[in-house]
């Protein structure tokens, strides 16, 4: 199983970090959240509910990879 930068272990994402799906190449920046899943701005990659995926393609969370540990 691809597990990404991160291992699958949130308390290695700083809370700034933005992560890019490993599938469609969509980018969730906690600065932003996320519209679809009504994540509110400032929402940090860690803190996302279990049930979250990809907006954009439904991949599972771990399938997403550290892009810049802002």
């Amino acid at each position: 199983m691809f597990e990404g930068s991160y291992l699958g272990d949130g308390s290695r994402i700083s809370d700034g970090a933005r992560l890019e799906c490993g599938i469609c190449w969509y980018v969730y920046d906690p600065a932003e959240g996320d519209e679809v899943w009504q994540i509110p701005p400032g929402t940090p990659f860690s803190a996302l509910p279990e049930h979250w995926a990809c907006p954009n393609c439904d991949a599972p969370r771990h399938k997403f990879m550290v892009v810049d540990a802002a």
